[in-house]
């Protein structure tokens, strides 16, 4: 990873104040659109919501690990997500049912509890997740990545809303990392140029085309041209 633990727990915190700021923003809006279709297919816009305390729940729950304990690595732990997919999101729609009479509330206590956590974790390397042991400064990562693709998607969601709700430091570090991911597998030399293009490929929102993906990211040698990634996106 390219930032440590304290940077990426500052980056946590700017876009989640940022998210939940541009949330409360939208005041009777977000309530009369709970219903509608986000652009996350399946999902809704309340759940696309609740989905951000799960999010940061999973923080909530990590716990320290016995001495020796061997993590997986951050590409690893993405790795886990798409077989997983229906059961995040069965968990999505019964958390959603369950915080609906107040869902930023809800939202807003498991935010909480995982800053609470984190600070609680300090001096940990290595904690136990839900999906595995993993470093803290990698599941903290994780959770950035998590709040700036949903930010994104709610945006998107609610296109008549011009305020952006990502944090544009928080994008530039999670861009930065799942290009990271790129470069270790395959021994690429790569940058961004495009960060809102670049994750929005990494992550499966903008369909895969080599011509996008040369505006997401350029070769830092001139000589060298952006190879084809089809089959390594999305991350997740």
């Amino acid at each position: 990873m390219s930032i440590d633990v304290d940077a990426a727990a500052d980056h946590l915190r700017s876009q989640w104040d940022r998210l939940d700021r541009w949330l409360r923003g939208l005041g009777g809006e977000l309530g009369r659109a709970v219903d509608r279709p986000s652009v996350l297919d399946g999902w809704s816009i309340g759940e696309l919501v609740s989905h951000l305390g799960r999010v940061m729940e999973a923080l909530a729950r990590c716990g320290p690990v016995a001495p020796g304990t061997v993590p997986l690595s951050f590409a690893e732990y993405l790795g886990t997500y798409p077989d997983r997919a229906e059961e995040i999101a069965e968990a999505t729609r019964t958390l959603d049912a369950e915080i609906a009479p107040d869902r930023l509330g809800g939202v807003e206590d498991r935010a909480a509890q995982a800053f609470a956590r984190l600070d609680a974790l300090a001096g940990e390397r290595v904690v136990q997740a839900r999906r595995g042991p993993i470093t803290l400064q990698d599941m903290v990562v994780s959770r950035v990545v998590e709040l700036v693709v949903h930010a994104d998607d709610l945006s998107r969601s609610f296109p008549e809303i011009h305020d952006d709700p990502v944090d544009p430091r928080a994008l530039d570090a999670v861009a930065a990392e799942l290009l990271h991911v790129v470069v270790v597998r395959g021994g690429w030399s790569l940058e961004v140029h495009d960060p809102m293009l670049w994750v929005r490929l990494a992550t499966g929102r903008e369909r895969y085309d080599v011509d996008q993906l040369a505006k997401a990211l350029t070769p830092v040698h001139t000589s060298e041209a952006v190879p084809d990634l089809g089959r390594m996106l999305p991350l997740l």
